[in-house]
């Protein structure tokens, strides 16, 4: 079975309050972090208002990053392409691709905020359309075509890239929420998804449905989408105890919902939370919840459920938020490359089966210590020695080592 890969996306959501000079640089310090664990993406994104999201480049922040790490591949998660125009985003990308040594891909989306529209003046009815736009003449650019190309938001006069990517194949990734058209563009050019809709439990139950556009799309027009370059995000906080988990992030899960989603969006039938404990049962303890509230093993337990849900994806991307405090909110992420990522990707399996087999045919290895003990006999001063010779005098691990006393019984 293909190794499920682990990644943390950072929209970012950090209550108003803080310094934001220290909160970027909290931020880069996660990805180092991440990156030492052995994470495999790193993504952050794109936003304009709010006053909870404030990095408006996330390809500047992941070039920072870049310098920070050594392995981890970098997303951008995403950037809003009606909001720019095409040739500025391709030149941006393959500067970042040259910048991480080859490590960054590309994800792109319309724009998720309607205040960030309305900012630049941009219909929302036109964001997908434009985002479909950009894509078919980015793809162009990055394959070394010189475009020319006149559209009613941008205009391209024989574009060609200086530099081209330094992956001879850049990933390119678009977000998707419930609706099709996220899931019918990756399906229409054959490229990757990144599922945010799965972060709610309508979202998370629908993840079959919403990978049939996609190979509807791709069938129609004749390319082919890949399980593996599908990735779904999912929010966790992880402590050793169920206990420990809910005191930590309770209070900053509860401030989350009721001052981000109720009260900044006011998104359409959400109500404020009353305490952290009521946050923390309807958002974790719910039937078919998309949060995990608890321990690696409930993390794991939730993991196994998407895999069987969807019919299986490449990699699930955690969701980066401020539920706990800086401290606690490393170590979950810690817990998590410790204990669930090992454990759903089988890196255990050999040391449980080696340990097992052990155990069984712990019979047939007492002749070990025949064999100990019959070089101690032959020799007068090793059997003398063998008198004061007790558990945990000799070099090998007493778990491991002969019972000499016994064979010395026995003798």
């Amino acid at each position: 079975m293909a190794r499920l890969k682990f990644g943390a996306f950072l929209a970012p959501h950090h209550p108003i309050g803080e310094h934001p000079m220290l909160q970027f640089r909290r931020d880069l310090d996660l990805v180092e972090q991440l990156d030492a664990l052995g994470y495999d993406e790193f993504w952050c994104g794109e936003h304009h208002s709010s006053g909870w999201e404030m990095i408006a480049s996330p390809e500047m922040f992941l070039a920072a990053a870049g310098e920070r790490t050594k392995r981890i591949r970098l997303g951008t998660g995403v950037v809003s392409l009606p909001y720019h125009h095409p040739f500025n985003v391709a030149q941006r990308m393959v500067q970042l691709d040259h910048m991480t040594g080859g490590r960054a891909i590309f994800g792109s989306g319309p724009g998720a905020l309607a205040s960030d529209a309305h900012t630049l003046g941009i219909d929302p009815m036109t964001q997908r359309d434009r985002q479909d736009e950009a894509i078919g003449v980015i793809r162009r650019l990055f394959n070394g075509e010189r475009v020319t190309a006149r559209s009613d938001w941008f205009t391209m006069n024989d574009a060609a890239l200086q530099l081209l990517p330094l992956q001879e194949e850049m990933p390119f990734v678009v977000a998707s929420q419930i609706s099709p058209s996220g899931m019918t563009l990756a399906g229409k050019y054959g490229i990757g998804i990144i599922s945010l809709g799965s972060m709610t439990t309508q979202g998370l139950m629908s993840l079959q449905q919403q990978w049939q556009f996609a190979e509807d799309a791709a069938r129609k027009h004749g390319t082919t989408v890949n399980r593996a370059d599908w990735r779904v995000l999912l929010t966790w906080h992880v402590a050793e105890t169920r206990e420990q988990a809910r005191r930590e992030a309770g209070a900053g899960l509860m401030r989350w919902h009721n001052e981000y989603n109720v009260g900044t969006l006011q998104r359409p039938g959400l109500t404020a939370f009353t305490s952290p404990d009521e946050a923390v049962d309807k958002t974790a303890f719910v039937e078919g919840a998309a949060s995990v509230i608890g321990t690696p093993d409930d993390l794991v337990k939730m993991i196994k459920n998407v895999m069987q849900v969807s019919g299986g994806v490449g990699a699930v991307i955690g969701f980066v938020h401020d539920w706990a405090n800086p401290e606690n909110t490393r170590r979950s992420w810690d817990l998590v490359a410790r204990y669930v990522v090992p454990e759903i990707n089988g890196y255990i399996d050999g040391l449980r089966k080696s340990q097992k087999f052990v155990i069984e045919n712990r019979a047939i290895f007492e002749r070990a210590g025949q064999a100990v003990m019959a070089k101690i006999m032959e020799n007068e001063k090793a059997a003398e020695a063998l008198k004061v010779t007790g558990p945990g005098r000799v070099a090998i691990p007493a778990v491991n080592a002969p019972d000499l006393q016994k064979e010395a019984a026995k003798r």
